[in-house]
C-alpha cells in the first residue's frame, strides 16, 4: 500500500508503547521507511523526552499499564507547544477516537496485527507532522511578515518625520524672505508659496505620528492645515474667523497632498480675496458625503462674491496650481456666487465604506 505523503527527510517518532513485541515490530516498519523511532513505555518518559526537544510526532497508544493514552494527552500540553500525536487505540469504538481527538490528539489509528495497519500508522504520523510542520512554517513566515512590516513601518515614519522637518525648514526660510522683501507681489507670492509647503510637510507630519502609514485622517490634518494657515496669513492683516467642520474620514497619503494642496489654495484666496481691505469676517471650510462614495470639501465665506469666472486676483499661479491638482485627484472644482459670498467646492470620489 503506497503512503500518503512525501515527506523531505526522515522524522523521529516517539512510540508510547507497553507491548514491547509491537513497538518491535511499528521501529521497523518506520526503518523501513527510513524514519527513527524513540521508544518509551509510560507518560513520564514521553513527557521528559518531548520536553526535551528532537522529537517530530508521537505515536500514542491508549492502554498502557499504569495509565491511558487520554491521561498523557492532559499532561502533555496544548496543540502548538508540543509536537503532533497520533492517537493508537484497538477499540472500534469511534467514541473513543473522537474523545482522543478532542482532548488533543491529531488523528488516530485502530490497532490490530495486520499489515495494513502498519501502513496507516505510517501514513497518519507522516501526515500530522507534515501538517504540523506547514502550520509551523506559515505561523514563522506570518511572524517575520509583520516583523518586516514593523521595521518598514518604523522606517516609513522615520522619512516622514525627516521630510516634514526639512520642509517645515524650507517654509521658514520662505517666511523669512517674505519679511525680506519690500515688493508686495513678491512678498505675496512668496506666502503663497510657504503655504503650499506647508500643506506637503502637514501630511508627513501627520504621518509620522499615525499608527496608519499609508492613509491621512482628512479631518485631523487638514483642521491642522487650515490652523496654521490662518495663523501665517494673519500677519498680512487678513484677520478672519476660520471654521472647520471636516469629517474623520481616511484616505490615501498622495490623495491628502494633492487635497491639502487644494484646501490651502481655496482657504488663501478667501482670507486674501473674500473681504473688503479693512473688513473681516468668517470662513468655512466643512466636509458633505454626497453619497455613492462622493466628498465634498467646500470653502465659503460671506464676503464679496466670486463664480469662478472673470479675471483672477494675485498672481494666478494659485488657479494654475488648483486645476493641476484637480486633474491628479480627478475631482471637479465648482464656485458658486451667493448673496453674500462664495461657495467653492471639491468634489471626488472616495472608499468611504472602507472607513
Amino acid at each position: 500500500m503506497p503512503y500518503g505523503t512525501d515527506l523531505k527527510g526522515p522524522i523521529t517518532v516517539l512510540h508510547i508503547e507497553d507491548d514491547l513485541a509491537l513497538a518491535v515490530l511499528v521501529r521497523k516498519a518506520l526503518a523501513r521507511r527510513g524514519h527513527e523511532t524513540v521508544h518509551v513505555t509510560s507518560g513520564d518518559e514521553a513527557l521528559r523526552l518531548i520536553a526535551g526537544g528532537g522529537i517530530d510526532v508521537v505515536a500514542l497508544d491508549h492502554t498502557l499499564t499504569t495509565e491511558t493514552g487520554m491521561d498523557i494527552l492532559a499532561r502533555v500540553g496544548p496543540r502548538g507547544s508540543r509536537p503532533p500525536i497520533v492517537y493508537v487505540t484497538g477499540s472500534m469504538d469511534a467514541r473513543l477516537a473522537v474523545d482522543a481527538m478532542k482532548r488533543g490528539a491529531d488523528d488516530y489509528v485502530i490497532k490490530d496485527t495486520s499489515e495494513e495497519f502498519f501502513h496507516l500508522l505510517i501514513a497518519a504520523l507522516e501526515q500530522a507532522y507534515e501538517r504540523w510542520r506547514l502550520k509551523s512554517a506559515r505561523v514563522r513566515d506570518q511572524q517575520l511578515i509583520r516583523e518586516a512590516r514593523d521595521r518598514a513601518e518604523m522606517l516609513l515614519k522615520e522619512v516622514n518625520h525627516r521630510v516634514a522637518n526639512s520642509l517645515g525648514l524650507v517654509a521658514a526660510m520662505v517666511r523669512m524672505q517674505a519679511a525680506a522683501v519690500t515688493d508686495p507681489h513678491a512678498r505675496q507670492a512668496l506666502e503663497e508659496t510657504q503655504g503650499r509647503i506647508s500643506a506637503v510637510a502637514g501630511v508627513h507630519r501627520h504621518l509620522y505620528t499615525s499608527d496608519n502609514v499609508g492613509e491621512v485622517d482628512i479631518g485631523s490634518y487638514l483642521g491642522h492645515l487650515v490652523g496654521e494657515l490662518s495663523a501665517s496669513l494673519s500677519g498680512s492683516g487678513a484677520l478672519h474667523m476660520v471654521k472647520t467642520d471636516i469629517a474623520s474620514i481616511s484616505i490615501p497619503t498622495d490623495k491628502a497632498v494633492t487635497l491639502g494642496v487644494m484646501v490651502g489654495e481655496l482657504v488663501t484666496n478667501a482670507i486674501k480675496y473674500a473681504y473688503p481691505a479693512g473688513t473681516t469676517g468668517e470662513i468655512r471650510v466643512r466636509s458633505e458625503d454626497r453619497g455613492d462614495g462622493r466628498l465634498r470639501i467646500c470653502v465659503e465665506d460671506d464676503g464679496i462674491g466670486w463664480d469662478g469666472t472673470g479675471a483672477v486676483q494675485g498672481t494666478g499661479i494659485g488657479s494654475k496650481v488648483l486645476h493641476a491638482m484637480a486633474r491628479n485627484l480627478d475631482a471637479d472644482v465648482t464656485y458658486t456666487r451667493r448673496n453674500p459670498g462664495t461657495f467653492a467646492c471639491i468634489q471626488f470620489m472616495i472608499d468611504l465604506a472602507a472607513d
